[in-house]
């Protein structure tokens, strides 16, 4: 009879934080990793030596090594759809022919930026990006950290339906010297053609006479944009394998390349292979991806833990905690495993989050107090960039380590109402800057995460068919025919919004 990989796991019994603490001087040594220009600290969550072992066997058991390869060699690791998942070739880290795709992708996006810089489309001063979900995410988060002292060109980037959010995106953009930048990987997506259709009113509007001539397509169905009238030469397109979520390091980043300059974006690129290379070639608790898995699923299956938090202690990573609800919960948020079968376990938690010390006004009350454990991720920066005085850098990076010191140890007190349990587990990622390199070991050091967290499950994480339900509903309630099919909330909203 085959041991369960799980017994050793949903047996077992966590000690509290603070007497692992006090039974192994060497807990920090062993349950922390450099990497990269990062520090990864998971002693403050309740993995103990006992658990390692037991989801080190997990993963042989679940035949990590052989998928983890997969990944990089181009197999099929989607098998819900029958795909590879390519998107670490786009750094150079796949399979021979993946990376040579990949490479002229990133040649003709070298080219196109080239001919912008060089007036090509006349004067550039601004580029309106337009997507939804990895599509805007990934590009939003890189421009808005590493474009803090100004970039090249005013990119803005618009994902939202809402008119509103349209208004916002290009208020103060000058139509005549605008480009638009429209990602859609199948080039069908709703809510970007919308706003394309939208984007190209405004420039007709202001008295552009070929805004077609000013767009850009970024899409892995070039017909599909050629059908709707944009030029060949002004379409980039990127592999039907690279997944949205996955997809910053293809030409989806055109924008980041426009905004931050070419060198930069090769910086991002080669910092996301270093931990490629480290994730590949590292094996148990030496490998940071797959150590953070075993934190997060010591939350998850042993602890119970519904919810994650995120808290970037630096403003230029305001964005991050939006950018990894979707590669977290769109990647692993499923009930069934890769062979169809229930997963019979929790899956992914709820990723939530924001930015210190906001959040400590904020949401901390019940991260100390309230009756469910969470367990934090605090994100900071050790180099402080601003132009201020160093107390606000050092008040900020006090602030986040106190935090987390003060969720582990909590404080007693005889009224209720002020005492902490404490033995709140948290782990920190602190990094020693914050530049194109780093952050694109960031980024992908939490790609890996998330598929390292998928294998331990059995589970697909590059398909998202949850996503489509709602997608397909929005279109037949729009359709009187089909209209009465829906519950009677439903209809009853409908018409009180006069729709």
């Amino acid at each position: 009879m085959t041991k369960d990989p799980w017994a050793a796991i949903d047996g077992h019994s966590p000690k509290r934080l603070t007497e692992l603490f006090a039974e192994n001087s060497e807990r920090l040594a062993t349950m922390s990793l450099a990497l990269g220009g990062m520090y990864f600290d998971w002693s403050k969550t309740h993995l103990d030596e006992r658990l390692v072992a037991a989801f080190e066997a997990l993963a042989e058991a679940q035949g990590f090594a052989a998928k983890r390869e997969a990944l990089f060699t181009g197999a099929v690791v989607n098998a819900s759809e029958g795909r590879a998942a390519t998107h670490v070739a786009e750094r150079g880290s796949g399979s021979a022919e993946h990376n040579d795709l990949a490479a002229a992708g990133h040649l003709r996006m070298r080219a196109l930026v080239d001919a912008i810089e060089a007036e090509a489309f006349g004067d550039v001063t601004g580029v309106l990006h337009i997507g939804i979900g990895g599509s805007a995410l990934g590009p939003d988060l890189v421009i808005d950290a590493l474009g803090h002292d100004g970039t090249r060109y005013d990119v803005r980037v618009l994902s939202n339906i809402d008119g509103q959010a349209f208004e916002d995106a290009v208020s103060g953009l000058d139509p005549a010297t605008t480009l638009v930048a429209v990602v859609s990987k199948t080039f069908t997506t709703t809510e970007t053609l919308t706003n394309l259709n939208a984007a190209l009113a405004w420039l007709e509007d202001h008295g552009v006479g070929d805004a077609f001539g000013r767009v850009i397509a970024i899409t892995a169905a070039p017909e599909a944009a050629i059908e709707y009238g944009i030029d060949s030469t002004r379409i980039l397109p990127f592999g039907e394998t690279v997944g949205g979520r996955y997809s910053l390091w293809s030409t989806v980043g055109f924008s980041v390349a426009l905004a931050l300059g070419w060198p930069a974006f090769e910086e991002l690129l080669e910092g996301a292979a270093e931990i490629d290379r480290h994730f590949r070639f590292s094996e148990g608790r030496a490998n940071a991806p797959l150590m953070a898995a075993f934190a997060d699923l010591t939350a998850t299956q042993v602890l119970g833990c519904a919810t994650r938090a995120v808290f970037a202690y630096d403003e230029r990573l305001r964005l991050l905690p939006s950018y990894l609800q979707q590669l977290e919960m769109e990647s692993n948020g499923k009930s069934v495993g890769a062979e169809g079968a229930p997963v019979g376990r929790k899956t992914a938690p709820v990723t939530w989050g924001g930015v210190g010390t906001d959040a400590q006004h904020a949401v901390f009350q019940l991260l100390h107090q309230g009756t469910g454990v969470v367990p934090v991720e605090f994100v900071a920066v050790i180099e402080q960039e601003d132009g201020q005085d160093d107390t606000h850098h050092r008040q900020l990076l006090l602030n986040a380590f106190a935090q987390g010191a003060a969720l582990m140890t909590g404080r007693e007190s005889d009224d209720g109402a002020k005492a902490y349990p404490g033995n709140r587990p948290s782990s920190a990622i602190l990094l020693d800057r914050l530049d194109p390199r780093t952050l694109g070991a960031l980024l992908a050091f939490y790609e890996h995460r998330t598929f390292a967290n998928a294998v331990l499950l059995g589970i697909n994480p590059f398909d998202q068919f949850g996503v489509e339900l709602g997608k397909q509903m929005a279109r037949a309630i729009d359709d009187p025919a089909t209209r009465e099919r829906f519950d009677p909330s439903t209809r009853a909203l409908i018409e009180r919004a006069g729709l």
